[in-house]
């Protein structure tokens, strides 16, 4: 049974993000905490305020809205760190923010969270140019849920054999896979028994688009949206082809596109660009798609673990598919907890071989994964890896090709196999 230490209901799940966020406010005067809609920010920002002994300016809140409305000025200033709530329901707080920054730029002054990229507000965007540190919150790991703290990930950039040589055993069955994936890491949906967890999930995204993705654009076809999230949905883990989706969805590429572009920023979905265009591997430059949790992935495609189990070859592929949303996912999430990560993506030659993720450091160093949904790996799995590992020599660290089996091994030179639990459980 997927076992979770803490949930909405009996107490607070221990983050990762706390203490960077801490550590950014000894070194940034203003830090934006963003992520989807229910995903936590509200509490962590309450309880960085407590720890603080400061208040919390809720905008969501119409009155307090209407009253920062009014005199913005009035409420960015008082004890330190500053904290506001949804400060995309009032972006003319930013300017007054910034009226206070011209004042003083020490570290620590203000904490805000948002429900919208902070990139997709245009007025954002200008405002605190240069004085704001993004952090994104995303759903909650496999560690969190677990009380582990995972970081892989970082032990493969610093030494990938003796991470693989000192792995355990796994003891994760199929059918436990199954059921992390379709429950995803919304701490609300995890506080809800399996059997009636669609409906939060129903309501979390009726509530996303109705409500944050109108408060951003006024949209033409709003009754569109769902159905073409629904067939952007069916492309996760995929290349991205918004020209499908919106021919299935019955509106026009440009509209898609800009709709695309709403779901991104509400964090129901989000691109992973294409990484190493310039190699002569001559790899391709479109983006593959995930949702940004497979939780939500699953109810939109209305895949049970029930239907998951089956092992026809429509469900094989699509518990495939929501398998290598869950562990890119995953492994995002580490990745936005380091220092250092110059940026992330996926490989794609033009004559098909590919790496479903490739992490960057700043120094250059590559690790790179591939997820397979089966219990062992055949050498054909290696190919893509194994191609990314000639093409970019020295700066290629660990190739790990994550699989359902339950070892860990080396097959050849910095190409590993390990367990996709080893995300969580093979940390040190």
């Amino acid at each position: 049974m997927l076992r979770v230490v803490n949930t909405p209901l009996t107490g607070l799940v221990a983050r990762r993000i706390d203490e960077i966020v801490e550590r950014r406010l000894r070194e940034e005067p203003v830090i934006a905490l963003q992520g989807p809609r229910t995903v936590g920010k509200s509490t962590q920002l309450r309880k960085l305020a407590s720890t603080h002994a400061v208040e919390v300016l809720d905008l969501d809140d119409l009155a307090t809205r209407d009253a920062v409305l009014a005199d913005p000025a009035l409420f960015v200033s008082g004890p330190e760190p500053v904290c506001i709530d949804e400060y995309q329901k009032a972006p003319v707080v930013l300017d007054a923010i910034k009226a206070e920054l011209n004042a003083g730029l020490r570290p620590g002054r203000f904490l805000i969270t948002g429900s919208t990229r902070h990139d997709a507000l245009p007025a954002a965007a200008e405002a605190l140019t240069g004085r704001l540190h993004i952090v994104t919150i995303y759903p909650l790991s496999q560690g969190e849920l677990a009380g582990v703290r995972e970081n892989l990930v970082e032990l493969l950039f610093e030494d990938p054999t003796r991470v693989v040589t000192q792995a355990g055993t796994a003891q994760i069955t199929r059918s436990q896979y199954i059921e992390r994936i379709t429950a995803g890491g919304f701490p609300l949906a995890l506080a809800r028994p399996p059997a009636i967890r669609g409906r939060w999930f129903d309501d979390y995204v009726i509530s996303t688009l109705e409500r944050d993705v109108k408060e951003l654009s006024k949209i033409r076809q709003g009754e569109a949206l769902p159905r073409l999230l629904a067939r952007l949905a069916g492309q996760t883990a995929q290349v991205l082809n918004v020209a499908a989706a919106a021919r299935e969805a019955r509106i026009d590429s440009e509209t898609a596109e800009a709709y695309l572009r709403l779901l991104e920023a509400v964090f129901l979905l989000q691109r992973l660009p294409a990484w190493g265009t310039t190699l002569r591997a001559r790899a391709s430059a479109k983006p593959k798609l995930h949702l940004l949790d497979s939780g939500v992935a699953a109810r939109l495609l209305r895949l049970t673990p029930a239907k998951l189990a089956r092992l026809d070859p429509t469900s094989l592929q699509q518990f495939g598919h929501l398998l290598e949303t869950f562990a890119v996912c995953e492994v995002v999430k580490q990745a936005s907890w380091l220092d250092g990560i110059a940026g992330y993506g996926h490989w794609r030659t033009y004559d098909g071989d590919e790496v479903d993720l490739v992490l960057e450091r700043e120094d250059g160093a590559l690790v790179a994964f591939e997820v397979k949904s089966g219990a062992r790996v055949p050498g054909g799995a290696f190919k893509g890896l194994r191609k990314l590992r000639d093409a970019t020599g020295e700066a290629f660290v660990a190739g790990v090709v994550l699989y359902l089996g339950r070892r860990s091994y080396t097959y050849e030179d910095r190409l590993h196999v390990m367990p996709v639990s080893s995300l969580w459980t093979g940390s040190r």
